[in-house]
């Protein structure tokens, strides 16, 4: 019953809640992609999860800073890369010229 009940709300979910949803699973020293969220998601509308990760109303803590770009940069953030940057370097990820070893960081739901 709780099981129907969780799979009635998602549908009823926005896009932007999906996205937030879905973010709050990457955990600590993890990072995942804007194609990774999207596939995610079922759509390849990857610059929507872009907007809604800069329109994130509770970042830092619903971590839309942990998505990079699928080459490994950064990639933007609402608050600035500086600061993007800073939080990531806070939880251990190593950053060599703007680039992150995905490799090392990659996660994948």
């Amino acid at each position: 019953m709780l099981r129907t009940f969780l799979k009635k709300a998602l549908l009823k979910m926005g896009f932007n809640e999906k996205v937030y949803d879905l973010l709050k699973k990457i955990p600590e020293r993890k990072l995942s992609t804007y194609k990774i969220l999207a596939e995610k998601l079922n759509t390849k509308a990857y610059r929507a999860v872009g907007n809604a990760l800069n329109k994130n109303p509770n970042a830092p803590y619903v971590p839309c800073h942990r998505i990079i770009n699928s080459n490994g940069f950064i990639g933007g953030y609402a608050k600035g890369i500086k600061k993007k940057i800073d939080l990531l370097k806070k939880e251990g990820i190593e950053i060599k010229n703007n680039k992150i070893d995905l490799k090392k960081y990659l996660f994948k739901f």
